[in-house]
């Protein structure tokens, strides 16, 4: 799904193809909730830090996550990763979960990066945590992080790790990520929508945000 920069809290958002196949030659500049459909801020009134277009006020603890969420997967590695403004500082989560219960959670931040590399970092922490012999799904909010693992990257390696449209965007990270890959050959990397309410991912997402106001 194609990914743009939001112009007002600078997060990236997706638009599905079938939008813009309805408008040729749109590009959008605003997510969701900066759209000025959804009375976005004026660019007068002073911003207050975000991170995935919410302001630092919304984001949840670890325990109000577990207060008040309990759907989902209750078995996997989630992963999520978060840059606010994008680039700018971010950070990046884990947590390994069986049967509804923590195994292990790792998180960490970096001053100066991208939302994008936030998540394969996330990615490739969270397969660090498993042995090479698991079986198990590990979850991810991003689409680009799970097709170019599970679509692209094999032909990218083949073709000395470049792509028809040329350099693989961080290429290091996909590199580590791609042989951790391999090297778990039944763990599945799986796709989960962001913010939907399921406990587990929404625990990601307060690890990766957490860097914000030092919530944990």
């Amino acid at each position: 799904m194609p990914s743009f920069q939001c112009r007002v809290c600078g997060t990236s958002f997706n638009v599905g193809q079938g939008a813009l196949d309805k408008y040729p030659g749109w590009k959008p500049k605003y997510c969701r909730d900066c759209s000025p459909k959804k009375g976005r801020r004026q660019p007068t009134q002073p911003a207050r830090p975000r991170a995935k277009g919410r302001v630092v006020e919304d984001l949840l603890t670890l325990e109000e996550v577990l207060r008040k969420y309990s759907g989902g997967p209750q078995s996997g590695v989630f992963t999520d990763g978060s840059c606010s403004p994008n680039p700018g500082p971010g950070g990046w989560g884990v947590v390994w979960v069986q049967d509804g219960q923590i195994v292990e959670q790792l998180h960490g931040r970096h001053p100066d990066t991208t939302n994008n590399r936030m998540e394969l970092e996330a990615l490739i922490r969270g397969y660090d945590m498993l042995p090479e012999d698991a079986d198990c799904d590990v979850f991810t909010d991003s689409q680009l992080c799970v097709r170019t693992i599970n679509e692209w990257a094999a032909a990218w390696e083949r073709n000395g790790w470049r792509r028809k449209g040329g350099a693989v965007k961080n290429l290091e990270l996909v590199q580590e990520l791609w042989a951790l890959a391999q090297a778990h050959p039944r763990v599945r990397l799986r796709w989960i929508a962001s913010h939907s309410g399921e406990l587990w991912n929404e625990y990601a997402d307060a690890l990766a945000t957490a860097w914000m106001r030092d919530r944990l």
